[in-house]
């Protein structure tokens, strides 16, 4: 037996591949409904060997539906989420919507698995930005070992983290460099993606960080531990998928950068490539259609006391979206719900 899903936003990057994950791990499902906006109502998804035809999410009815995966953007998630609450069906939303709200829990399922019996107060659980996904997959099992007082992160993120424009963005603009008679003007971005870099990703706030950067700041405080100070830059990168950072760490007490190597080995969703070698590392294409968190470049730090560093690279359309969705919705079967 098995659960009644829904995929709201199914025809975008996010929906397929929540789809996707959802047959490649073999979730328990009864029943599957794909739902999108009524622009794109009618087209058809792809579910394992299944074709689904898109229903209207307008009129769609989640009475005896289970779990809704949300893929839509923050003021869609306003109208229609609280509305699946109400019928009884549990939201998973990766909206950033519900992230900050305190009666909703905030979910990496390596790192804080446990809070998602907080579901039950407004039927909602929250999926973290796609950087503060890996980076807290990373940064957990190293906390639980040294206590981490400091995080230094530097982000470079793909242009699918803007969606399907993002991503024809960069194409159009990399075709456009070598004929420049069909000379395409930044649009989804503030300034030309490709052959570049912005260090600038959503809107900026008053103290000049960037609201990226404060989600980062924010969600790793509310999943992990409100005592850990960060600080992040968040840069935009001509890469089609795959978000990479660079990490430094400091700890309440000294980690030697093999034990740290070893423990992250052991830790569950994380894959380390780390030889001081040429190649010896992952870049962003090569962790594209991968579950794993990869880390590499693992290091002292010997400017500050206790310091690491290191580079972490994670599919963001996978564990920092779908996937880590697709994760909550299994834990919250085996550990509440309990119907497959």
């Amino acid at each position: 037996m098995g659960y009644n899903v829904v995929v709201v936003g199914a025809t975008g990057n996010v929906g397929r591949e929540m789809l996707n994950i959802l047959a490649e791990r073999e979730f328990p499902i009864a029943e599957i409904a794909a739902l999108a906006s009524r622009r794109s109502l009618g087209s058809e998804v792809s579910f394992g060997e299944k074709t689904l035809v898109t229903k209207d999410l307008d009129t769609f009815d989640f009475k005896g539906w289970d779990i809704a995966l949300f893929a839509i953007g923050s003021d869609a998630t306003k109208t229609y989420a609280p509305k699946a609450a109400a019928a009884g069906c549990v939201v998973i939303d990766n909206s950033s919507l519900y992230r900050y709200d305190p009666d909703v829990p905030l979910i990496v399922p390596e790192v804080n698995a446990d809070a998602v019996t907080g579901y039950a107060k407004k039927n909602i659980i929250a999926n973290p930005n796609c950087s503060t996904a890996q980076m807290v997959v990373a940064l957990k099992p190293l906390h639980d070992r040294a206590r981490i007082k400091r995080v230094v992160v530097s982000t470079y993120q793909s242009v699918s983290g803007a969606g399907k424009e993002g991503m024809d963005e960069l194409w159009d603009q990399t075709k456009s460099i070598y004929n420049p008679v069909n000379e395409v003007p930044a649009s989804k971005f503030p300034k030309q993606i490709a052959f570049n870099v912005i260090p600038h990703i959503d809107s900026f706030m008053e103290d000049g960080t960037t609201k990226e950067e404060w989600k980062m700041v924010a969600e790793t405080k509310k999943i992990m531990d409100p005592k850990i100070k960060v600080t992040a830059t968040c840069v935009r990168v001509p890469v089609f998928v795959g978000h990479s950072e660079a990490i430094n760490i400091e700890f309440e007490d000294f980690l030697d950068e093999d034990e740290a190597r070893d423990i992250l080995r052991e830790a569950p969703g994380i894959m380390v490539i780390d030889k001081r070698e040429d190649g010896g590392y992952v870049t962003p294409i090569e962790c594209v259609g991968d579950f794993a968190t990869f880390i590499s470049r693992i290091r002292q730090d010997g400017t500050v006391e206790n310091g690491l560093n290191l580079w972490c690279v994670s599919d963001n359309l996978r564990k920092g979206a779908a996937l880590n969705a697709v994760q909550i919705a299994e834990v919250l079967g085996q550990r509440c719900l309990q119907k497959g």
